[in-house]
């Protein structure tokens, strides 16, 4: 093998995880908003568009605070008694199911 195949199988491999690493934060946040879409007291379409709107909020910045500022402020806005650990540990769980789920597809 090459440098040139090694660099290349490298890369693709990197490229890989990255689409993994994409696809288990998409599903982390979809579960996330559905989680707190059972907060809010949506259901049915209200729920799924609220999840989408969590999934879209991830991207606004790097990494995850933006998620945690738009799910803490919606469930801070209609009074939901929540703490930020709770919060920040439903997203730790859920990144694990995604994960899960994910790998199993």
């Amino acid at each position: 093998m090459s440098f040139n195949d090694r660099e290349k199988a490298f890369e693709d491999k990197y490229k890989h995880d990255q689409e993994v690493q994409f696809r288990v934060d998409v599903r982390r946040n979809k579960l996330l908003g559905l989680w707190a879409a059972e907060l809010l007291d949506l259901k049915g379409a209200e729920a799924e568009a609220y999840a989408k709107e969590v999934v879209s909020s991830d991207f606004e910045e790097a990494g995850h605070e933006d998620v945690y500022r738009k799910v803490m402020g919606d469930l801070t806005d209609k009074k939901v008694d929540i703490s930020e650990h709770r919060l920040r540990k439903k997203m730790d769980e859920l990144l694990e199911v995604a994960k899960q789920q994910v790998m199993t597809e």
